[in-house]
């Protein structure tokens, strides 16, 4: 890892950096699969269909609940620009555009292929391939302002804020370079104002000081900004969030703007969604997802920001996100060894880039670098149990605090003699994401000949099985 030497302040990074990453890899992940399944969908559809969405709704499309995902994949795999181009803050365009090219396969990963013209990110992979680098890339003298103002850019910008904890103009700069890859105008200014408020929520929890913080990287006068503005005069106004996403519709819905998926009415949901719920995840995934539009990709942008905001806490008091998802994710790209991974994994990944830009050394790893150490707090890191329908023995599987650090718990109070159950965590290629749409997954199996395999197991002192 090159370390750039003029980043040697580390003052920003707070106590429980990797643990508050980690909720942020949470609220993303959780987010992305909560809004997934209907994304598209205006608000009207989500109603008819769906009613208010308070939770996960998967299984009414028969769909694979952990999923492989633009939102996901773009954000985790384009911060590799750090880690081949230099760990520095003075990361150019050009190069995360390079790092487009190393990553993506043409027609299969990460992005959605929808055709020059349609699809902001191919258009601009297309250039890419072509050696217009970026920002040329993405930029709306190539493109169009249409195909330059979708909302892509914001989609993937969590990550450059992860490692920007607690300074927002690094996220800012960061973010700017990232997003002009493939976009311009509009989209850029909603990137970096996202990134900005993601970074200083390491340090605040007051929605409207990371909403002025963001508003501070980006002109004042753009359309973002403009746009904040009318959300924020909204809110005053209207106790109900129903009656701001309507005054969102008629102003800055889909119909006012061109392509098939404009960040400035998804800006606008999400601006929405945090002021009339800042302090609770659960409100804040049901007006977000409730309200239509590209569901996935601002659920994951919210959901990420919230639990960057109040850590793992975030998820407390209401229904149970974490347990379905169980730390898993996929993420389809070249890197075949990256592509069955885990919030965990990538918490620390994300960590260790950040402490890379503020001129620190990482900590060592949990367990000697074990690659499952339940070291976070409820983290199962993709185990579950194996076939929870046959429900014999009512296994569990939990995270518990265990000497001085944690570990995982397998619960099984009914396992009577002769039965056996399994708790298992996924080593390849899932059976299910054969269902998956759009995003092939390039995996590399984590378990191989020659390895190693070691563990240690712990029976509760009351056992006497």
């Amino acid at each position: 890892m090159t370390v750039n030497p003029l980043n040697r302040s580390a003052g920003h990074l707070p106590d429980d950096y990797v643990e508050r990453v980690y909720a942020g890899v949470l609220g993303k992940i959780i987010g992305v699969y909560a809004g997934r399944p209907f994304e598209g969908l205006t608000h009207d559809e989500v109603v008819k269909t769906l009613g208010t969405v308070n939770y996960y709704v998967n299984d009414r499309f028969g769909v694979p609940l952990v999923v492989a995902d633009d939102d996901i994949g773009g954000t985790f795999t384009f911060l590799k620009a750090l880690e081949d181009h230099g760990v520095s803050s003075t990361l150019s365009a050009e190069a995360i555009g390079k790092t487009w090219l190393n990553y993506l396969i043409e027609d299969r990963a990460i992005l959605w292929w929808g055709g020059s013209g349609n699809s902001s990110e191919h258009t601009a992979w297309l250039n890419l391939k072509k050696g217009i680098p970026a920002p040329r890339s993405g930029s709306a003298a190539v493109n169009g302002v249409a195909t330059a103002e979708q909302i892509g850019a914001q989609i993937f910008i969590d990550g450059w804020a992860m490692v920007s904890p607690r300074q927002p103009s690094l996220a800012a700069r960061l973010a700017r370079a990232a997003a002009s890859v493939s976009h311009d105008g509009e989209a850029v200014h909603a990137a970096v104002l996202w990134a900005a408020m993601e970074a200083e929520a390491f340090g605040s929890n007051d929605i409207n000081h990371l909403i002025d913080t963001g508003l501070a990287r980006i002109p004042g006068d753009c359309l973002i900004a403009r746009l904040i503005t009318d959300i924020r005069g909204w809110h005053l106004a209207y106790a109900d969030w129903h009656d701001t996403r309507q005054e969102i519709d008629d102003k800055y819905g889909y119909h006012r703007f061109p392509g098939s998926c404009h960040v400035v009415p998804n800006h606008a949901i999400m601006i929405m969604t945090v002021l009339y719920a800042p302090d609770d995840f659960h409100r804040a995934m049901a007006i977000v997802n409730t309200s239509g539009w590209d569901t996935d990709c601002n659920a994951g942008n919210v959901g990420c920001l919230l639990g960057l905001m109040h850590g793992l806490a975030a998820f407390d008091g209401g229904p149970d996100w974490r347990g379905p998802v169980a730390d898993q994710m996929l993420i389809s790209s070249a890197d075949g060894g990256n592509s069955v991974n885990n919030a965990v994994q990538t918490a620390y990944y994300v960590a260790d880039l950040g402490y890379g830009l503020a001129g620190k050394t990482p900590p060592p790893r949990p367990k000697g670098g074990a690659q499952f150490h339940f070291s976070l707090p409820g983290s199962v890191q993709g185990f579950k149990v194996q076939d929870p329908s046959a429900g014999r023995s009512q296994l569990t599987v939990s995270n518990v605090a265990f000497e001085e650090t944690r570990a995982l718990c397998v619960d099984f109070p009914r396992l009577r003699s002769g039965e056996t159950e399994a708790v298992t965590t996924s080593t390849f290629t899932p059976l299910n994401a054969m269902n998956m749409r759009q995003y092939d997954l390039m995996a590399s199996p984590l378990v191989y000949p020659g390895q190693r395999l070691k563990a240690r197991i712990v029976s509760d002192a009351g056992n006497r099985g």
